[in-house]
């Protein structure tokens, strides 16, 4: 691998983020878990992450879990810069999109890493209109594509690398201004998810509560203390961050919260290396959501150490002197979830209400994949859902089933198949790029990459 393209879009990705008034620390850390992500399952990949970041190998790992969602998802950062309609988004997104064309190289050579990384690259293009810009946000670059396998994503050209360490903001009527989603358009949005019903009942209760408590509140009326804080338990994948999300929307728009932004973390990103530096990186994590909703994924992951027990302390805390600024869900398996509640009496006093999250059902699941295929503009042809069907009925379905994120990963193997499959096509037509066979979902013993 040649650092040298990593290195420099990442250098575009910080100045395009200081354009935009975004914290150098808050890039560097979505940069870093966003790489790690693309690279979350290829070997030596660790290692070199580790030289360029100059971050401990050690914590690879908890950095590809971090940035998973952003495979297919816009990254927080771009998420904020969308939502405050800011004229730096687009070209945000274009740092992106090159980050992860420099980034998927790691390690060695891995055409399951090509695919993620242009289904990445795409979830950011995708959230901005689906036009990519330069990270100047002026000209038009070419998306990434993996329909060509061994051949790297669309790298950026020499002249848009040697501009991008000194970009120039797009004029503010670039993007157009976005309105908040209004408490009827979340709601809409809520009960489009597929399965998760018991979820839209306690989150729609919750809301009819909480709009309740502030018509009383306008009449004069005494309102009792009710938590507003959640617990989310379930298995991976099955939606817990997408409704954290929601649930910071619908707060905003019944005047609960002034901001509405939903800062995710995790035990990485509240604990240090030492007491007391924990209190302050802690802090630092709340200040940021303070208006807003923290969500704090494997939680209980906090249990058992001075460490996370000055995390707790210091959320608690928080939790009582910002109470009507400050939402905070905490997310993770139901019985290490309890061991976490039962941690501390703070928390025990402010977490009443827990929501559980099912594993999704094999039609479920079959409906997420066709989604996901619609999103990015595929089509399953006849036999490809009947092989899907085939391989959820013999998966076990214990703790730490990946639902949603078994059949992201399952897509993302099926598009790698499907590229190797049309290698010898020099100019495959339209039905060809857009067709996933049964043969897609299947794992083959013909070596994907081409011996040196």
């Amino acid at each position: 691998m040649n650092p040298d393209a990593l290195i420099q879009a990442l250098d575009a990705l910080r100045a395009v983020g200081a354009l935009a008034g975004l914290s150098a620390v808050d890039v560097e850390d979505e940069a870093v878990a966003f790489v790690a992500a693309i690279n979350a399952d290829v070997r030596g990949a660790p290692a070199q992450w580790a030289t360029v970041f100059a971050r401990p190998e050690a914590s690879f790992g908890a950095a590809a879990d971090r940035g998973r969602t952003w495979r297919d998802h816009p990254t927080p950062l771009l998420e904020r810069l969308v939502t405050a309609a800011s004229a730096h988004a687009r070209p945000y997104a274009a740092a992106l999109v090159d980050v992860a064309s420099a980034g998927y190289e790691l390690g060695e050579p891995n055409l399951a890493a090509l695919g993620v990384a242009g289904v990445a690259a795409a979830a950011q293009r995708r959230v901005v209109g689906g036009v990519t810009m330069d990270s100047r946000g002026t000209s038009p670059v070419s998306a990434p594509s993996s329909a060509e396998p061994g051949s790297p994503l669309e790298q950026p050209t020499t002249a848009t690398r040697a501009t991008t360490t000194s970009p120039t903001p797009a004029p503010p009527s670039a993007v157009p201004e976005k309105p908040a989603p209004t408490l009827d358009e979340l709601l809409d949005e809520l009960d489009e998810l597929i399965g998760l019903h018991t979820v839209k009942t306690e989150v729609r209760r919750q809301t009819e509560l909480l709009r309740i408590e502030t018509k009383r509140t306008a009449k004069g009326l005494k309102i009792p203390d009710v938590t507003r804080h959640l617990v989310f338990v379930g298995n991976p994948g099955t939606g817990k961050s997408t409704v954290a999300r929601l649930v910071g929307g619908i707060y905003r728009a019944l005047g609960l919260l002034t901001g509405g932004q939903v800062v995710e973390t995790d035990r990485s990103g509240l604990v240090a290396g030492y007491l007391g530096q924990t209190a302050e990186k802690t802090s630092a994590v709340l200040t940021k959501s303070y208006g807003g909703l923290l969500f704090i994924d494997e939680a209980y992951a906090l249990v058992g150490d001075q460490y996370g027990d000055e995390a707790i302390a210091t959320l608690v805390k928080a939790m009582e002197d910002h109470r009507d600024q400050l939402v905070v869900i905490v997310a993770g398996y139901p019985a290490p979830m309890q061991q976490l509640i039962n941690a501390n009496p703070g928390l025990a006093s402010r977490f009443h209400l827990t929501i559980e999250f099912e594993d999704y059902s094999d039609d479920e699941l079959v409906a997420i994949f066709e989604l996901q295929c619609r999103k990015s503009d595929f089509t399953p042809a006849e036999g490809c859902i009947t092989s899907l069907r085939l391989q959820l009925s013999g998966t076990s379905r214990g703790d730490g089933f990946g639902n949603a994120r078994f059949i992201r990963n399952t897509f993302e193997a099926a598009l790698v198949r499907q590229a190797w499959r049309l290698r010898d096509i020099v100019d495959p037509t339209v039905d060809q790029l857009r067709e996933l066979r049964a043969e897609d979902l299947v794992d083959t013993d013909e070596p994907v990459v081409p011996p040196t």
